[in-house]
C-alpha cells in the first residue's frame, strides 16, 4: 500500500478542457496566440523601460517587474498546457507540479505587492506632488521591488514545501489544465489541514494588507480629485490613474471569486484562466496604450531603429 501511494506521488494526468478534436486545435491556435502576444507584449515593456531613460522612474519601475512577474506567471503555465492539447498521456512529474506551483504563486503574490506599491505612488504623486520625490524615491522603488521579490520567494517556498508534505493516493488525475493548490487538496489522503494554516497566516494577511494600501490610496486620491477646481487638473489625474485601477479591480476580483470551496471542483477553471491567462496579457496593453509617455518612447525607438 506504501508502494502504491509513493507511485501515486510520482505522476499525475491533467485533464485539460476537452476531449473533442476540434475544439483541442480551435483552443491550442487561441491560446498560443495569446501567450506569443503576452511574452512579447510584457517582455517588450521591461525591454523598454530598461532602455529609456526618462522611463526610469518609480511608477515605470513596479511597472517593469509587474510585467516581468505577468509574463513568469504565463511561461509557468501556458506552455505545458499547449503541449497537452495534443499529448496521449498528458501526464506531468511530481517535481514539475511543485516547479509549476512554485513559480505561479511567486508571481501571484509579487503582483499584489507590486499593485499596492503602484497605488501608493500614485497617492503620493496626487496628494503630496511637492514631497514626491522625498516619499518616493528611485531608490527606494528599486528596495521596494527587491523586498517584494523576496518575500514572494518565501511565501511560494512556504506553500511549496507544504504541498510536498502531502500523500497523493486518491488519484493522480487532476482535474483543471495546471497544477493549482485546490485540486492538490482534493487529490491528497493527508489532511491538508497545515496547508490551510498557512493559507490563513500567510496568505490572508497579505491579500488584506496589499487590497487595504490599494482601497485606502484610492480613496485618499479621489478625494483629492474631487477637491480640484481644475478641470484640466482632475482630467489628468484621472487619467493617470485610470489605467492601473482598471488594472487592480480586475486582478483583485479574479482572486476573490477564486476563494471558493475545495468542493466545487472544476467551475474555478474559468477564473483560473482569467488571472494565469487573460490578465498577464491584458497588463501591458492597459499600461501601454493608455500611457502616453510608454507610447512616445516606442515612438522614439522605433524612429531610432529606423534611422540606424
Amino acid at each position: 500500500m506504501g508502494k502504491a501511494n509513493h507511485s501515486l506521488t510520482t505522476e499525475f494526468i491533467l485533464i485539460g478542457f476537452t476531449d473533442n478534436p476540434v475544439l483541442k486545435t480551435l483552443l491550442f491556435l487561441v491560446f498560443s496566440t495569446i501567450y506569443l502576444t503576452t511574452v512579447v507584449g510584457n517582455l517588450g515593456l521591461v525591454a523598454l523601460i530598461y532602455m529609456e531613460h526618462r522611463l526610469h522612474t518609480p511608477m515605470y519601475i513596479f511597472l517593469g517587474n509587474l510585467a516581468l512577474m505577468d509574463s513568469s506567471c504565463s511561461c509557468a503555465i501556458t506552455p505545458k498546457m499547449l503541449e497537452n492539447f495534443f499529448s496521449v498521456d498528458r501526464k506531468i512529474s511530481l517535481y514539475e507540479c511543485m516547479a509549476q506551483f512554485y513559480f505561479l504563486c511567486l508571481a501571484e503574490t509579487a503582483d499584489c505587492f507590486l499593485l499596492a506599491a503602484m497605488a501608493y505612488d500614485r497617492y503620493v504623486a496626487i496628494c503630496s506632488p511637492l514631497q514626491y520625490h522625498t516619499m518616493m524615491s528611485k531608490k527606494l522603488s528599486i528596495q521596494m521591488s527587491i523586498g517584494t521579490f523576496i518575500a514572494s520567494n518565501l511565501h511560494s517556498m512556504i506553500h511549496t514545501g507544504c504541498l510536498l508534505r502531502l500523500n497523493f493516493c486518491k488519484s493522480n488525475r487532476i482535474d483543471h489544465f495546471f497544477c493549482d493548490i485546490l485540486p492538490l487538496y482534493r487529490l491528497s489522503c493527508t489532511d491538508p489541514y497545515i496547508n490551510e494554516l498557512m493559507i490563513y497566516i500567510f496568505s490572508m494577511p497579505i491579500q488584506i494588507f496589499t487590497i487595504t494600501t490599494v482601497l485606502v490610496s484610492y480613496f485618499c486620491i479621489l478625494l483629492t480629485i474631487f477637491k480640484m477646481k481644475s478641470k484640466d487638473g482632475r482630467g489628468k489625474a484621472f487619467s493617470t490613474c485610470a489605467a492601473h485601477f482598471f488594472s487592480v479591480s480586475i486582478f483583485y476580483t479574479c482572486l476573490l471569486m477564486y476563494i471558493r470551496p475545495l468542493e466545487e471542483g472544476n467551475k474555478d477553471i474559468p477564473v483560473a484562466v482569467f488571472y494565469t491567462i487573460i490578465i498577464p496579457l491584458l497588463n501591458p496593453l492597459i499600461y501601454s496604450l493608455r500611457n502616453k509617455e510608454v507610447v512616445n518612447a516606442v515612438k522614439k525607438k522605433y524612429e531610432e531603429l529606423k534611422c540606424s
